[in-house]
C-alpha cells in the first residue's frame, strides 16, 4: 500500500509515535510518504526518504511559555511574537491561515502520491482532506473530546472535529483501556458517540515491559519550544538545588552537547538516547511536564514522578496519574518543593501504585496492533 502520514507538531510526542511505526509498514514492504512541520519535519526527514513540509499549526508562545488567552485571540487574529530563535519579532499567523496553509500544503502532493490510506496522528486538517478526495483514512490520538480544563468556548470546535473523525475506517487510541487510560481525561467520554464502534484501545507504541533500575537521583527532562523550556526550569531549578539528591535535567535542545553542573545538578542541553534511556532507568522519580509519551516511559520504568503541566492536555494526563496514585501535579516552586518532601516520604506508596500501571500497560502491544489496523484498513 501507499500510506500517507500526517502528524501534529504540538509537542514532538505525536512524531515520536508514527516513526517506529512508519518504519515497522516500510519493513512491511508499504511506501510510506510523511508530512508535518516545525521540528517534527526535521526529525521526519532523517529517518525517512520521502517526507515533506507543510505549514504548523501551534498555540501563541512567549518566554513565559504558552499565553492561553493570546492562543484564544490567535485563533482568528495574527498577533506579533517573539522568536527566540531569530531573536527579532515576527507576525504569528492566526490558527486559522496555518490551518488554510497546511491544507493546501497537503492538497497539492495527493495526485502525484495518489495514497491507499492517509494515517493522520491529531491532524484534523488532514482528515478534512482525505474526507474531501474520499481516501479512506486512520486516525491516531489521545485528544478527543477533552473533559479537563477546556472552557465551553471550544464546543463548536468539538463538533468540527467529530465531523472529520467520523469519516475515519478506524480511530486508534494508543493508550491503556479503563481504568489505566493515562489520556482518559482528554479523550473524554465517547460512549454512545457517533464513532463509538471504531475506536479501539491498543496500548502505547513503546515496549512497556518493567525494566529494572537503580534509585540514584532525580531525573528531570525537559521538552516543548523554548518558551516552555525557560518556565520548566525557572521552576525546577532552585528547588533542585535545594535537595541533598543529585538531580540530572535535560533541556531537549538538539544540536552540540554541552553540560554544566551547579550544586547537585547536572543540566545537560541534551542527552542521547542512551544517556535518555540510562538517566531514566537510575531515577528514583522523575520530574516532567505531563507529555503522553513520557507517562508512559515513566511507567514502562515504574518510576514516581512529579507533573508540572504547561499545556491543558498535559494538565488532563498530570490529573489522571495523580488519581492513579502514581503522581503529584505541581504549579510552581512552592508547590514542587512540597511535593518533593511528599514524595520522599510516602515513596513507597508512589511506587507500588506505578509498578499496578506497568503491569496493565505491560499487557498491551500497541505498535503490533496499530500495524495490525492499517495494513486491515482496505
Amino acid at each position: 500500500m501507499r500510506l500517507l502520514f500526517t502528524c501534529s507538531e504540538l509537542g514532538l510526542g505525536h512524531v515520536s509515535r508514527i516513526i517506529p511505526l512508519g518504519k515497522r509498514l516500510e519493513q512491511a514492504g508499504h511506501e510510506v510518504f510523511f508530512f508535518s512541520g516545525g521540528k517534527a519535519y526535521d526529525l521526519l526527514k532523517k529517518e525517512f526518504k520521502h517526507a515533506y513540509k507543510c505549514a504548523p499549526i501551534a498555540w501563541y508562545e512567549n518566554a513565559s511559555g504558552i499565553v492561553m488567552s493570546a492562543s484564544l485571540i490567535n485563533i482568528l487574529f495574527p498577533l506579533p511574537v517573539f522568536n527566540a530563535d531569530s531573536r527579532q519579532f515576527e507576525m504569528k499567523n492566526s490558527n486559522a491561515m496555518e490551518i488554510i496553509y497546511r491544507y493546501y500544503d497537503l492538497r497539492k502532493h495527493i495526485r502525484t502520491i495518489t495514497p491507499d490510506l492517509l494515517i493522520a496522528d491529531g491532524d484534523i486538517t488532514a482528515l478534512r482532506l482525505a474526507t474531501k478526495w474520499k481516501i479512506p483514512s486512520v486516525y491516531i490520538a489521545n485528544f478527543i473530546r477533552p473533559t479537563y480544563g477546556f472552557m465551553h468556548f471550544f464546543n463548536p470546535g468539538e463538533y468540527i472535529v467529530d465531523r472529520y473523525i467520523k469519516q475515519c475506517t478506524k480511530i486508534v487510541i494508543p493508550d491503556n483501556p479503563y481504568p489505566y487510560t493515562i489520556s482518559d481525561y482528554n479523550i473524554g467520554n465517547l460512549h454512545g458517540s457517533i464513532f463509538e464502534d471504531k475506536i479501539e484501545y491498543v496500548g502505547a507504541f513503546m515496549d512497556v515491559t518493567h525494566v529494572q533500575g537503580s534509585d540514584e537521583h532525580i531525573f528531570a527532562p525537559i521538552s516543548g519550544p523554548v518558551g516552555t523550556r525557560s518556565k520548566l526550569l525557572k521552576i525546577l531549578l532552585p528547588a533542585l538545588q535545594k535537595t541533598s539528591n543529585k538531580a540530572i535535567i535535560s533541556l531537549g535542545i538538539p544540536g552540540k552537547k554541552s553540560s554544566v553542573k551547579v550544586g547537585n545538578c547536572e543540566i545537560h542541553n541534551w542527552l542521547s538516547t542512551t544517556e535518555r534511556y540510562e538517566a531514566m532507568k537510575n531515577a528514583k522519580y522523575v520530574i516532567f511536564s505531563g507529555g503522553h509519551v513520557t507517562c508512559f516511559e515513566t511507567a514502562k520504568y515504574a518510576k514516581p514522578s512529579i507533573c508540572i503541566p504547561t499545556q491543558l492536555e498535559q494538565d488532563g494526563n498530570a490529573t489522571k496519574l495523580h488519581d492513579l496514585g502514581c503522581s503529584i501535579k505541581v504549579k510552581n516552586q512552592k508547590e514542587l518543593t512540597k511535593a518533593m518532601q511528599e514524595m520522599e516520604q510516602k515513596y513507597s506508596i508512589y511506587k507500588k501504585n506505578v509498578l499496578e500501571l506497568n503491569k496493565f500497560s505491560s499487557k498491551l502491544n500497541g505498535l503490533d496492533r496499530a500495524v495490525e489496523i492499517i495494513e486491515t484498513a482496505l
